[in-house]
């Protein structure tokens, strides 16, 4: 950052008074600037025994399948944001939204955080950000071809929640880039 976007002046990095991190504050207004992590919201759609995926339309990691997700927007609720953005990405409407999983990726500063959801009537279609939307069973899941480590975490806890019928929220770090896995 090299200006104030309250009055254009320079900005400086410093730890202002009161304060324990360096932040962009402004040489002549004294704004700071606080950068903060983005919210990731996004859905896992249930249609039966399948889930539907996309295959990413836009970088990063174009050609990818990714569970429909992307950054909340002011003014929206975690879930209006995640259902917002599965209308988006797969064309498709979504109910019974349920907290599931929760990611902290401090090295990227950002923060997921997935729904379970109901695919309404199992309507869905191509959205903008999308190239090929499908259900998938477990044992057609692309591992291999994956997005993103938060999709493939996700995917593994559901399979294995599923088969106990229990699905408690789940809340874990991510530092590094984690290749996912076939087996939970």
């Amino acid at each position: 950052m090299k200006f104030c976007s309250h009055c254009g002046a320079s900005v400086n990095q410093r730890i202002p008074s009161g304060d324990n991190r360096p932040r962009f504050v402004c040489d002549q207004c004294q704004a700071i600037h606080y950068q903060n992590p983005r919210i990731i919201a996004g859905c896992l759609p249930v249609h039966g025994e399948q889930v539907l995926l996309c295959k990413r339309a836009i970088e990063p990691r174009r050609g990818y399948w990714t569970l429909p997700a992307g950054f909340m927007e002011n003014g929206e609720t975690l879930a209006e944001a995640a259902a917002r953005e599965t209308w988006e990405e797969a064309c498709a409407q979504v109910r019974a939204l349920e907290l599931y999983t929760l990611f902290d990726l401090p090295h990227i500063h950002q923060v997921y955080m997935f729904f379970r959801a109901e695919l309404h009537e199992g309507a869905f279609g191509i959205g903008e950000e999308s190239l090929e939307v499908r259900l998938f069973h477990e044992h057609e899941i692309p591992w291999s071809e994956l997005a993103f480590p938060t999709i493939g975490r996700t995917l593994e806890c559901f399979f294995a929640d599923r088969k106990h019928r229990v699905f408690p929220v789940r809340n874990e770090a991510i530092t590094r880039w984690q290749k996912p896995s076939p087996t939970a």
